[in-house]
């Protein structure tokens, strides 16, 4: 069953980072040993290492995706003009395969919110087929735009999106 984009109408990932669209493709997430549902709470510290990224689907299949992650709430006061963070882009993972049968073009960065609570949006986009080394990358980690990567890349609108909220935890208390 596809799930609903209202999570993410709610979180205001719709609007901030995606365009409304039509789910049409299911995927998982787990990091560590927690499953990823939207506006679910992840520490830092259970997200350091790659999330495990599941495309449900048949594995007779040819459909190929990308992967995105973002941090839209990095603009801080010092960079007002930041867009979203890039934390993670995996191109050509096959329908019925997790993320590691992909190819990692940006490495995963895992979650490092300075201050308050940030949203970590995970979009999968449905490739026309397979990227073979065209894909424009960013210039680097800031200043990065889902859609515009998206919109360059030809991937469309995306057929599938998570996200989930982390913030800094506490220091080890020191005696």
């Amino acid at each position: 069953m596809v799930r609903s984009v209202e999570p993410l109408v709610v979180g205001q990932v719709i609007g901030d980072v995606l365009d409304m669209f039509t789910p049409a493709t299911e995927f998982t997430i787990r990091c560590g040993d927690k499953q990823v549902t939207n506006g679910c709470n992840v520490k830092p510290s259970a997200a350091a290492e790659k999330p495990h990224v599941q495309v449900l689907g048949l594995r007779a299949s040819s459909n190929l995706y990308t992967l995105v992650m973002v941090d839209p709430d990095a603009p801080s006061p010092s960079e007002p003009n930041l867009r979203e963070w890039l934390h993670w882009i995996v191109v050509d993972i096959p329908e019925g395969s997790d993320a590691t049968k992909g190819r990692e073009l940006v490495e995963y960065m895992g979650p490092q919110p300075h201050a308050g609570i940030h949203r970590y949006v995970l979009a999968l986009f449905k490739q026309e087929g397979a990227v073979m080394g065209q894909t424009r990358l960013p210039d680097g980690r800031g200043n990065f735009s889902t859609r515009q990567f998206a919109a360059q890349n030809g991937l469309g609108l995306p057929v599938a999106a998570l996200y989930f909220n982390s913030q800094k935890e506490p220091a080890a208390r020191k005696r």
